[in-house]
């Protein structure tokens, strides 16, 4: 049931942060030609093995399409993991999905609009009427009452400590696209009252060449209050440095809502990695998506990392800085199990881990 009268700061719910107990995980199954290759082959076994590492952990639902519904059923037979039917245009449920809010014991939830990061002026595929809709199924399957906003916002484009505090980037939340021109005080309110937060810490970029406008997740995450990791690189012949380094500078000078200097976590990024023709010729040209042309940079990020009950699955590319981000998690989490997962494919079709996955709290 949506609620209109009132804001989430006015009933006192407040966004949770992800590392809070999880009641159920939830993802969408990928099914677009003219954005993952082959078909969305090889990337429906890349979220296979996701969903299935999941539900080792805690309850994982996986929504297909009609014309996919089979498939997926096939795909997870034998294991935990739920597969239900629901519309939608494209796989990554964080962004679309709903943002979860809590008051003691009760939940609600937001539901934002959404326009494939930036509309008909710079977004990445039309029609997203069907994506603009999976927040408020989400809800209404689990009697979850919401609010809602024209306000246009990604999952991905903020994270929080749970504590009040917020970070994301200029570049994604003040993108034309999204809301046109805006003010960022205007927006600044907007987000507070309705997360619930009384710090927002903007930085001005994203990870270079995100197609998403550099949201947040690929940037910057909190471990924990107070703590960050923050997509690192030395090389000052990468594009990146100078936009992590520029990061760092605002998040050295900043404070957390509680008045908190952050502790900053630097992850280096693994060598830069490119689109192979062959990966980009089995892309369908088609409907309008971004075109996945070869030679494209990857925004390969391990901060880009799912947490879990129990455990924290973190993005791997074959790299040799895998080992080391492996071991700096297990070093940030060492009460959880570090789980280590291919996902060059999911780089390929502009996403990562924590895009493509979101969870109701307990």
């Amino acid at each position: 049931m949506e609620i209109t009268e009132m804001t989430p700061r006015q009933d006192n719910y407040q966004l949770v942060a992800e590392w809070q107990q999880h009641r159920e995980s939830y993802m969408l199954w990928p099914m677009r030609p003219d954005n993952w290759r082959e078909g969305g082959k090889p990337a429906q076994r890349v979220f296979a093995e996701i969903a299935k590492q999941i539900s080792q952990f805690e309850d994982i639902t996986v929504f297909a399409n009609k014309a996919q519904y089979l498939n997926a059923l096939s795909s997870f037979k034998g294991s935990r993991v739920r597969v239900m039917e629901l519309s939608y245009n494209d796989a990554f449920f964080r962004d679309v999905g709903p943002a979860f809010l809590k008051n003691g014991d009760s939940i609600r939830a937001i539901d934002w609009e959404f326009n494939a990061w930036g509309g008909l002026f710079d977004g990445l595929y039309f029609p997203w009427d069907q994506d603009n809709l999976v927040a408020r199924k989400v809800c209404d399957l689990n009697r979850i009452d919401y609010y809602h906003n024209d306000f246009v916002l990604e999952g991905c484009g903020y994270v929080t400590d749970g504590q009040g505090t917020l970070i994301l980037t200029e570049e994604s939340i003040l993108s034309e696209g999204r809301n046109g021109i805006v003010d960022r005080d205007d927006v600044d309110d907007i987000l507070k009252n309705y997360l619930n937060v009384k710090k927002i810490i903007w930085l001005e970029r994203g990870y270079y060449m995100d197609e998403t406008n550099g949201d947040i997740d690929n940037m910057v995450r909190f471990v924990k209050p107070g703590e960050v990791v923050l997509t690192w690189t030395d090389d000052k012949n990468d594009p990146q440095y100078e936009i992590s380094h520029e990061a760092f500078e605002t998040l050295t000078k900043a404070t957390d809502a509680n008045g908190n200097q952050l502790k900053i976590h630097k992850i280096q990024i693994p060598s830069p990695m490119y689109a192979s023709e062959d990966e980009s010729e089995g892309v369908d040209p088609i409907n309008g998506l971004l075109p996945r042309y070869p030679g494209d940079r990857l925004v390969a990020s391990y901060v880009n990392f799912y947490l879990l009950n129990g455990a924290v699955i973190v993005p791997t590319f074959n790299d040799e800085q895998d080992e080391v981000a492996i071991n700096k998690f297990q070093e940030l989490f060492p009460e959880r199990t570090i789980v280590p997962i291919y996902c060059r494919e999911l780089l390929l079709g502009g996403g990562n881990i924590h895009s493509i996955v979101a969870s109701i709290p307990k």
